[in-house]
C-alpha cells in the first residue's frame, strides 16, 4: 500500500527547499503525492517559474490565495485546505518553514486530527513581533512529528516540551537544493548576458522584502542613500513585489532605478539567481533562508536584522547583524573587500547538514508509517501527561549511551545537561558521564 502524502507549499524558498523531497517522493513506488500550492505567491517568477527550473511536477491543486492581510491569508487557506484534506484523505500532511501557508496548513490538520510533518522545525528568533515567529511556533504547537534542522532547533522544542520521540534532527533541505543545483546554474543560466552585469566591479546581491524594513519610508530611504554613496560596486536588485510597491508609494522607486551602480529586476528564476548570488563579493539580505544559502555558496552574508532564528550562521562565522544601521553596513562591506576569508566561514562541517537531508526524512517517514506511528489513534506520543523529574547521574563505572540508560533504568530521556551545565540533544548514541544531570520524562 502505497504512502499519500499532501505536501503544501506557496512561496518559492518553500519551493526551493522542497524541491529534492519532492522528487525523491515521485521516484518512491511506495509514495502517492499529491502536491498543493496556496498561491501565497503568484507572481509566476516567485512561484510557477521555478517548477520548470527545478523540473518539478505541477500542483495537483492551486489554491490562489493571493495577497492580503495575514488574518485573511491564514483564515481562507485554512477553510480551502480543510476541505482538500477531506476529499484526498492524505495519510499524511507536510510542510516547510514558517509562512502562512505553513501555518494553515498545520491548523488545519492539527483541527481534523490527521497527522503533520513540520520541515525546519524548531529554529526560533525569540522576536515575537515578526509573523514568522509566531508562524513557528503555533505550527509547532500543531504538528505531530518536527523535522529539525540543527541540534539548536531540536533543543528549542525541548524546552518548549515538546516529546523528544517526536522530534528528529536531519539536517536542512536547503544544502541538498543548493549542492544539487549550483552546477547546472553555471551551465545553463545567462542571466549576466541578460542584464549585462559588468565583471569590471564587485558585484553585491541584495534581497530585501520584510516589513520590518520595506513597510518604513525612512528605512528604505536611507538604504538607497546607502548603496547610491557605494559607487564602486555592482548592486543587483532582484526587487519582491511588494518592496517594488511600497518603493514606489513612497515616492522612492525612481530614484532607485536612476542609480548608476544598481541593476533592479524582477523576482529571477532559481537558475539565475543562484549564478548571480555565487559570484557576488557578498549579499545584502532580510531573509532568513538566504542566510543559509550564503552560508552553503560560502558567500558573505550581510543580515539586515537586528535578530535571527539562524543563530548558527553567526557562530558558523558566515553572517553578521546590522540591522538598518548603515554605517555598520558600509563596514561591512569594505572589511569583506578587503579581507577574502572574512565571512566565509569555518573550516568545520556545514551545521546546516551533508545534502543528504532528503533521504534521511523519507526514510523516517517510512519506518513511522511501517510502525503504524503515523495514525494518531496508534501513536502514543500524546497519550500520557508527563512527570518530569531532575536527577544527577552518580555510580557509572563507563559511559553509557542514551538509549541503553533508558533501557536499563525503564526511563525515558527528555533532555540532558552536561558536566558543564550546559543543555544537550539526548541522540540515541549520545554518551551520559557521571555529574551529568538528566530531565526525565515518567507517568
Amino acid at each position: 500500500m502505497s504512502i499519500r502524502i499532501a505536501i503544501i507549499a506557496g512561496t518559492r524558498p518553500e519551493f526551493i527547499k522542497l524541491a529534492p523531497l519532492i522528487k525523491l517522493i515521485v521516484e518512491d513506488r511506495q509514495f502517492n503525492l499529491i502536491l498543493i500550492h496556496s498561491g501565497q505567491h503568484y507572481d509566476r517568477n516567485l512561484s510557477l517559474k521555478f517548477f520548470e527550473d527545478l523540473d518539478l511536477p505541477n500542483p495537483a491543486i492551486n489554491i490562489e490565495v493571493g495577497s492580503g492581510t495575514h488574518a485573511y491569508q491564514i483564515g481562507f487557506l485554512v477553510q480551502e485546505i480543510e476541505k482538500i484534506i477531506l476529499e484526498t484523505e492524505p495519510d499524511i500532511i507536510l510542510s516547510q518553514g514558517d509562512t502562512n501557508t505553513v501555518l494553515a496548513s498545520s491548523l488545519a490538520t492539527r483541527k481534523l486530527n490527521k497527522c503533520f510533518l513540520h520541515l525546519e522545525a524548531g529554529i526560533r528568533s525569540f522576536d515575537k513581533k515578526m509573523p514568522e515567529e509566531v508562524n513557528r511556533i503555533v505550527t509547532g504547537i500543531c504538528s505531530m512529528y518536527h523535522f529539525a534542522p540543527t541540534e539548536r532547533a531540536g533543543l528549542n522544542l525541548l524546552f518548549e516540551g515538546v516529546d523528544r520521540e517526536s522530534i528528529f534532527i536531519v539536517g536542512n533541505t536547503i544544502v541538498d537544493s543548493v549542492l544539487q543545483t549550483r552546477e547546472l546554474s553555471e551551465t545553463k543560466s545567462k542571466i549576466f548576458k541578460k542584464l549585462n552585469i559588468k565583471n569590471n566591479l564587485p558585484i553585491i546581491l541584495i534581497t530585501l522584502h520584510r516589513p520590518a524594513n520595506v513597510d518604513i519610508r525612512e528605512n528604505v530611504k536611507k538604504f538607497i542613500e546607502t548603496i547610491k554613496s557605494l559607487n564602486n560596486f555592482q548592486f543587483i536588485f532582484p526587487i519582491h513585489p511588494r518592496t517594488k510597491k511600497n518603493l514606489i508609494n513612497f515616492k522612492l522607486y525612481n530614484k532607485l532605478e536612476n542609480l548608476e551602480n544598481v541593476i533592479i529586476t524582477e523576482p529571477l528564476g532559481y537558475l539565475d539567481f543562484y549564478s548571480i548570488f555565487s559570484k557576488s563579493l557578498c549579499v545584502l539580505t532580510d531573509s532568513g533562508g538566504i542566510q543559509e544559502e550564503a552560508l552553503i555558496l560560502r558567500v558573505p552574508c550581510i543580515t539586515l536584522r537586528n535578530n535571527t532564528e539562524r543563530p548558527e550562521t553567526l557562530e558558523y562565522g558566515s553572517s553578521v547583524l546590522v540591522g538598518m544601521d548603515m554605517n555598520k553596513l558600509k563596514s561591512e562591506i569594505f572589511k569583506i573587500k578587503t579581507n577574502s576569508e572574512y565571512l566565509k566561514g569555518k573550516s568545520t562541517k556545514n551545521p546546516f547538514g551533508d545534502g543528504k537531508t532528503s533521504e534521511r526524512i523519507i526514510q523516517i517517514i517510512k519506518e513511522l508509517y511501517n510502525k503504524n506511528l503515523l495514525n494518531l489513534d496508534q501513536s502514543k506520543l500524546w497519550s500520557r501527561i508527563p512527570n518530569r523529574n531532575l536527577i544527577e547521574v552518580e555510580h557509572l563505572k563507563e559511559p553509557i549511551t542514551v538509549i541503553n540508560y533508558e533501557i536499563a533504568n525503564r526511563v525515558k530521556i527528555q533532555m540532558l545537561f552536561n558536566v558543564k551545565g550546559a543543555p544537550c540533544f539526548p541522540y540515541d548514541h549520545k554518551l551520559i558521564r557521571n555529574q551529568y544531570k538528566l530531565l526525565l520524562n515518567s507517568n
